[in-house]
């Protein structure tokens, strides 16, 4: 996938004016919050759950290295084979190798981030292996050359006329407004790609030390048969995801499904435990994982260490004004919303990906959601800290911060300037008490109105309310 980060600016300017897609954001605003709000309110414990899976996360950061080891003890155990790669690059090189070990052609997948991250599909392509994305988003993003826009529902970014549109051109059937009548042209065409397929490869949601098992969580099973049907299943993942029981996934499992889509349980929860064994009815001959750290171990002892408690739940973005407002595209790259902002940087360079931990309100709605009490808003400030000591920050923000700073270092003028300022602010607004039109201010008086200030600044109030 191209990273356009940089353009970030550029791309949320022509998303703000996309009438399409803005109808399409329309049904996310509607859709994921508020099922999630109804789905917290009938578990009156989860409060604390995020409690638990904040410390149990936090526990295996700690312990990585020992829970990565003993997962890769229990897949060897278990027949299947552990494949470390610590870039993007190598993933490839090593899922291409696995694929030609086979003499693989076709290649089914289910819906992966980390595939997408590694740029697995073009690169397969390239070597003479066709994917096949399963996943009915993917799916529909492949057929038009896209990419996803969001976490777990790739095509969000898409209409229904949309959808009609892509399957009538690449299957040549006549154009449905009935999503029945697309989910089912979409089954027929994939059935006969599943069955034959030489390898199949999935992401995992988690994968778990105790017993080797990785595990994927799907609304639509072609998850399950992706990775039985072909002799060969390939599960691509990041080494952030591991877990020490199969009781602490149950804990993330019931966190995840609530955050991400409002619903009590996914549909199909799938775990894999190496190939086939004698007496099996069906499962792969072959079993392999590709761990992918790609720069996710250089955050571990950082003040990035907390993003890798992430589990992929797409809460933050639901819920973030930003994402809400210009989809997931305009971040330029594969991660999209709060989590990106914060993720991409730490893969990409803060060089290129400096536009996104500045693209937000900082509401703090997205730590208020995240199942794992991730503090984006923190760590995106500490992404716009590094860039400022790069040099890297435009020079209308340094010169203000600048500026900022010398007032701020001389108490007396501060409170000088902020009492003057005080009492221009509500001459200009007048007897309306909001201001219209603010000189330097014009990305906020250019939408909204700005409210004049109360008549004493923070430091009056401050003494009057410690008295």
């Amino acid at each position: 996938m191209q990273i356009n980060s940089p353009e970030f600016k550029q791309n949320a300017h022509i998303a703000l004016h996309d009438a399409s897609l803005q109808k399409a954001l329309g049904n996310l605003k509607a859709g994921f919050p508020e099922k999630r709000a109804a789905a917290v309110a009938r578990m009156p414990e989860f409060e604390q759950l995020r409690d638990e899976a904040r410390d149990l996360k936090n526990h295996i950061l700690e312990n990585l290295d020992i829970y990565l080891e003993q997962f890769e003890s229990k897949v060897v155990e278990n027949g299947g084979h552990v494949h470390w790669c610590r870039t993007a690059e190598d993933a490839q090189k090593q899922i291409l190798e696995i694929c030609r070990q086979v003499d693989a052609k076709t290649v089914t997948k289910g819906k992966s981030m980390v595939s997408e991250e590694i740029n697995l599909n073009e690169y397969l392509e390239a070597n003479g292996i066709q994917p096949i994305e399963t996943d009915l988003g993917e799916y529909i993003l492949q057929l038009r050359h896209d990419h996803p826009s969001h976490i777990i529902a790739p095509a969000i970014h898409l209409n229904l006329e949309d959808v009609s549109e892509a399957f009538h051109q690449a299957h040549h059937r006549p154009k449905s407004d009935d999503p029945a009548v697309l989910m089912k042209e979409a089954r027929e065409m994939l059935r006969k790609k599943f069955v034959a397929a030489d390898v199949g490869i999935t992401g995992a949601n988690f994968f778990v030390a105790e017993t080797g098992s990785t595990i994927i969580v799907t609304n639509e099973g072609n998850g399950d048969l992706t990775q039985t049907l072909p002799k060969t299943h390939i599960v691509v993942t990041s080494i952030e995801k591991v877990v020490p029981t199969l009781e602490d996934m149950t804990l993330f499992l019931r966190l995840l499904a609530r955050s991400a889509t409002g619903q009590e349980f996914t549909v199909y929860n799938t775990l894999s435990t190496g190939p086939r064994r004698e007496g099996d009815v069906d499962g792969p001959e072959n079993f392999h994982v590709v761990l992918v750290d790609n720069g996710r171990s250089d955050m571990v002892g950082t003040e990035f260490q907390e993003m890798l408690r992430c589990i992929r739940c797409s809460a933050c973005m639901n819920h973030c004004p930003v994402y809400g407002a210009v989809g997931g595209h305009a971040y330029g790259w594969v991660y999209p919303g709060p989590m990106g902002s914060v993720l991409t940087p730490q893969m990409i360079g803060i060089e290129k990906a400096g536009n996104l931990p500045n693209a937000s309100t900082f509401c703090g709605k997205c730590e208020s959601v995240c199942p794992v009490r991730i503090p984006l808003p923190k760590l995106m400030r500490h992404w716009r800290e590094k860039e400022f000591e790069k040099h890297l920050s435009p020079k209308a923000v340094r010169w203000g911060l600048a500026g900022w700073g010398f007032f701020a270092k001389r108490p007396a003028l501060y409170r000088t300037l902020s009492t003057t300022s005080n009492w221009f602010l509500r001459t200009l607004a007048g007897k309306k008490g909001k201001i219209k039109k603010l000189p330097l201010a014009g990305g906020w008086t250019d939408w909204r109105d700005m409210p004049a200030p109360s008549g004493k600044t923070f430091m009056q109030q401050w003494k009057e309310n410690k008295r």
